[in-house]
């Protein structure tokens, strides 16, 4: 028993290791700074080396990458940048397709208060409107459940309406947030473990038997791809509550997505630093992305 002990405890110092990394430095290639060009070299087969989200449209299968220079579309090849190039620290997809959330600093020579607060684009990305706390919130974690809102900047806060917001007592820093777009679960990563909500985010329990994950994606409803630090790849069908293992990313990985399209198989979606892969097993195998 020792051994399977033991080889668990360093697995679990592993994980930890890695997400400690990640909540406290977002790596070495990924500072969050504000406003201005980045002055790194763009990423093997990415436009930018300043990842914070990826989103892919499950009917189209179109990828979009959010970055410290803006938002662009990875469906073509070079990628190209959509709208302004504002530093999009938090970004999520919204219920709506075409519909997405931000939040970070506005590009160098903007207008707009710095941090950004909440901001909305209904058009793909193309232009955004503010929503709330322009000047008091940098969101790094973002995500929507059926009910709102739940996002991280000093503190966690949830929202009905993405305008008035309410304070949440948590002890955890959350790497990132994944919330059901069905229903009201919601799933952080942090360095102690996955943390978990059933009720959009007001009350939280941690759960222990969970892998230590770094990044989350809900495919629908309870269906849900988990990383580890290392690479990987989780799966659980009940919300988060059992997890099965599935593959191993290759390389450094900075954000994922996953769907299931109209009813098909789970699709993943990774950002890596070996560019966009992506699978179509649940993550069991992965190849290239290849853009039109």
């Amino acid at each position: 028993m020792y051994p399977i002990h033991a080889a668990r405890r360093g697995r679990l110092i592993a994980a930890v290791s890695g997400l400690v990394l990640f909540l406290t430095g977002c790596s070495a290639a990924q500072q969050p700074t504000s406003g201005g060009a980045s002055q790194q070299a763009p990423r093997q087969g990415l436009p930018n080396s300043h990842v914070h989200g990826l989103s892919v449209n499950g009917e189209t299968g179109k990828p979009l990458l959010a970055t410290h220079d803006g938002l662009f579309d990875l469906s073509t090849n070079p990628a190209v940048r959509i709208g302004p190039g504002h530093d999009l620290m938090g970004f999520t997809a919204g219920p709506d397709q075409g519909t997405l959330y931000a939040s970070g600093h506005p590009e160098k020579g903007s207008t707009l208060p710095d941090p950004l607060g909440l901001m909305r684009s209904t058009d793909g990305g193309a232009t955004w409107e503010p929503l709330s706390r322009q000047g008091a919130s940098d969101f790094h974690a973002l995500t929507t459940t059926a009910s709102g809102f739940v996002a991280f900047d000093d503190a966690l806060r949830v929202s009905s309406d993405g305008k008035s917001w309410q304070k949440v007592a948590a002890s955890f820093v959350p790497a990132a947030l994944a919330g059901s777009p069905d229903g009201n679960v919601v799933l952080a990563t942090t360095a102690e473990g996955l943390q978990r909500s059933t009720d959009g985010g007001g009350t939280w329990t941690l759960n222990r038997a969970a892998p230590v994950l770094r990044f989350v994606a809900f495919v629908g409803g309870n269906d849900v791809i988990g990383v580890e630090p290392g690479g990987a790849v989780h799966q659980s069908r009940d919300g988060g509550s059992s997890w099965v293992p599935r593959g191993t990313l290759p390389g450094e990985v900075y954000a994922i997505d996953a769907s299931s399209g109209s009813g098909g198989p789970v699709r993943v979606w990774a950002a890596t630093s070996g560019g966009l892969l992506e699978s179509d097993d649940a993550g069991v195998t992965f190849r290239p992305h290849s853009p039109s």
